[in-house]
This record gives structure tokens, sequence and C-alpha cells, in this order.
């Protein structure tokens, strides 16, 4: 019953104030809410981030061509730089704990069909490509084994290149066209759509599925071959490239970083050009995961000065109504109360401050989700340029509540309250009665 009382009598004394009040619980309110919004958003981003690594594959590695620096390349003629079909055969003889290995070759062309081209990307590699890329075929079948060995001109067609060469048909078994190479390519299949691999630090460029056609390897190979040249006027350059990239997957999450370091070890001779890189996603997703708990603490701490403010914000309340209310300390003191029931009384006007601050914060914090989505999208279609310009992850982030967040978020809450309404409470307890009821 006395607390009850105290607390009927804390929440009557402060809606003697009500503005007052109200400014006090919003400093609480939007300490709160920012615990909240902060970590949600943190967390949404990091799931982003390492799903966009998961994508890649866990018990994957690739080992990926680069262009050397240019002062090791030729000031004129063909470089050749990069990975070899030598060097893969040697890497899946030699390497036990492989379970499939994907040879890469990526070349930019222009695809006609009729009267309708497009710039692209013709990619040669073998069935086990679809698998590791996650690629899942929509009409037709993607190349086959067969088509492969026997050096068929099959291709298949990403969906956006099959919607912009074939608005209006069929794709499945008509020829695409290749002006540099006056080659033709029969199409026998169409992709589902797949979202980009965005950038991953400086470990992997980002990386589009749009614009994609891809033919069995060894297709390419007789047909295409493995020096491009480019041509400046009188002069002219070029590269040889036979491979793109490699991409390994094995048997088991434990055999990732054995492997990766043996990778390392078989393709050492390439450190003087610098034309490799290997890249194991399974690192990556272990540095994001620090990554990860590092942002939060750091996102955590900016949230806590939030709160931190709010709490001197009632500190300076409770100081001002100790001050205004000096004579009815002195004359409650006089009645009989005792220091701790003065130290109570404003505790729990603390108190009721935080908590109606936590549980307004904890509120706005929950809305989280579903306004940053709908902002999200009302300036996507106000902007839509501008937001297609902004990174992948940015675009896609949902924030997501750390549940742990909410919890937190209101203890901290009405422990700032607390510590800090209980500098006045003292204040006003130590007061001597007689000068007390002397103040006007």
């Amino acid at each position: 019953m006395l607390w009850l009382r105290t607390l009927k009598l804390g929440v009557k004394s402060l809606l003697l104030h009500p503005l007052r009040s109200l400014l006090t619980v919003l400093g609480i309110f939007i300490g709160v809410a920012s615990v909240i919004w902060l970590l949600a958003i943190s967390e949404g981003i990091s799931r982003e981030a390492q799903r966009q690594i998961e994508s890649l594959g866990a018990d994957t590695i690739m080992i990926r061509s680069v262009e050397p620096p240019s002062d090791k390349l030729a000031p004129s003629g063909v470089t050749p730089y990069g990975l070899t079909r030598e060097e893969f055969d040697m890497l899946v003889r030699t390497i036990p704990s492989l379970r499939t290995a994907v040879p890469i070759r990526e070349i930019k062309r222009t695809f006609k069909y009729k009267d309708r081209q497009l710039e692209g990307r013709l990619v040669g590699s073998t069935p086990d490509y679809a698998d590791v890329t996650r690629l899942e075929v929509d009409r037709g079948h993607f190349i086959t084994d067969a088509e492969n060995f026997l050096r068929e001109p099959v291709c298949v067609l990403a969906s956006e290149v099959a919607a912009k060469l074939f608005p209006y048909e069929d794709p499945i078994g008509k020829r695409i066209y290749l002006p540099e190479h006056t080659d033709y390519y029969r199409v026998v299949g169409v992709l589902k759509f797949r979202n980009d691999s965005a950038a991953i630090g400086g470990s992997m460029e980002a990386q589009s599925f749009r614009d994609d056609i891809y033919i069995p390897i060894k297709t390419l190979q007789q047909r295409i071959g493995d020096t491009v040249v480019r041509r400046a006027g009188a002069s002219f350059s070029g590269e040889r490239i036979e491979l793109n990239q490699i991409t390994l997957t094995v048997q088991s999450l434990e055999d990732v970083k054995p492997t990766a370091a043996l990778v390392e070890n078989a393709l050492r001779h390439h450190d003087e050009m610098e034309d490799i890189r290997v890249v194991v996603p399974l690192e990556l997703l272990e540095q994001a995961q620090t990554t990860r708990m590092m942002f939060m603490v750091f996102m955590g701490l900016v949230a806590a000065i939030s709160l931190l403010v709010g709490g001197i914000g009632i500190m300076n309340i409770m100081l001002a109504t100790v001050t205004e209310r000096t004579r009815e300390i002195g004359i409650r003191r006089a009645l009989g109360a005792k220091r701790r029931d003065i130290i109570n009384q404003f505790l729990v006007e603390a108190a009721v401050l935080s908590v109606l601050g936590g549980i307004t914060g904890i509120l706005a914090g929950i809305l989280c989700r579903p306004v940053v989505v709908l902002v999200r999208d009302l300036v996507a279609k106000a902007y839509p340029d501008t937001m297609a310009a902004l990174p992948e992850v940015v675009r896609n982030v949902t924030p997501t509540i750390v549940p742990i967040s909410i919890p937190i978020a209101f203890f901290i809450s009405l422990l700032v309250g607390i510590v800090f309404g209980l500098f006045p409470a003292v204040r006003a307890a130590q007061m001597n009665p007689i000068e007390a009821l002397r103040h006007e």
C-alpha cells in the first residue's frame, strides 16, 4: 500500500507539469527507439552481406584471373596471363578433396537475332556451372556433357537476354548470331532470373548474370580461341587468357581452408605476374560475422549515448523539481516523513518517466522494419535513378529486430532513470526541515 500511495503521488506530481514531463519522457523515448533501430538496421545490413557471401557457397574456392599491373604488360602485342587449362587439369588430378571443378571463360561480345542486338557476356563452361552459380533453368536445358564433348554450337540464354532478343517468340531452337566471329549458336535453354552477386570488399567484384549467354567451354575454345585483340588506330594490343576462373567445391567445410592452401601453393608461380586471385567465401563469411559483432557494438554505443542524454534530462528535471518543492519536502519531514520516504518519492517519479519513455520507445522500435521498407519503396518510386545507383546491400537491406535489444533497451532506460534520479532524490532527503520550511 505504501508503494502504491507513493506511485500515485509521484504520477500526480508529474501531471502538474505535463509539458515538462513529456519532454523528459521524449529523451528516454528517443534513446530506447534508437537502440532498437540502430541494432535492427545493422543486423539487416550484416545479414544481407552474409547472404551475398553465402550465395557464393561456403564450400567453394574461386581462383580468378586478374589483369597484371601495367608494368608487367607488353607495351604492344598480346600479353598472355591468368589461369591455364593445364593448371586446371593439374588441380583436378592432385587435390583429392575436390567434389567438382568448373573451368570458366568469359568474353564480351555482341549478340544478334534478326534486327535486334545487345552487348553481353559470352560464358564458356561445363554443366556444373549452373549448380555452383545457382542458375535455374526455366525452359529447355542447360549445356550437357555430350554437347561439351562434341563441341556443339549451342547456347543457353539468361532471362533478360531472352526477353530483349525474343520479346514475342519462344527462343528455343532459334539461332543467335555473333558478328565478331560470323558464327551462329542454337538456343537450347532459357534461365530464370538470377540476382546479381554484389562486390564483397576487395576480394570479389560484383557480377551480373543479366546479359549472359552460356556455351560449352570446348566449343568456345575451338570456335573463338583464347586471344582477344583490341585495335587503336594503327597499333593493337591484346590479351591471351585460357580461363578467367576456376571454381572448386570441396567435400566438406573442414576441407575448405586446407584445400585453399594447397591451391595457393600449387599456383605460387603466379605471384611474380600478380595475375590471379584466390577467393575463399568461408573466410569472407567468418570476417563478415566478426565485423557484424563489431558493428553492432559500435551501433549500441552510439544508441547508448542517446540514453545517456535522456538520463541527463531526467536529472535536470528532477533537480528543478526538488528546488520547486523545497517547502513541500520540509512539511513532509516536519510531519514525520523519513529520509528514505523522500528518496523513494523522487526515485518513483524518475522511474515513472523512464518506464513511460521505455515503453513508447519499444513500440516505436518495433515499427522500424515497416517504416524503413515504406520509406525505401517511396524513395525508389520518386527517385529510381538515384536508388539504382546505390549499392545493392543498401537497396535491399531490411531491418531485422534483434530480440535481445528490446529487454536490454528497456532495462537500460529504467537503470538510467534510477541512476540519474538518485542524486536529486538524495539531495532532497538531506534538506534541513527547518530551512526547507522557511523557503519561499
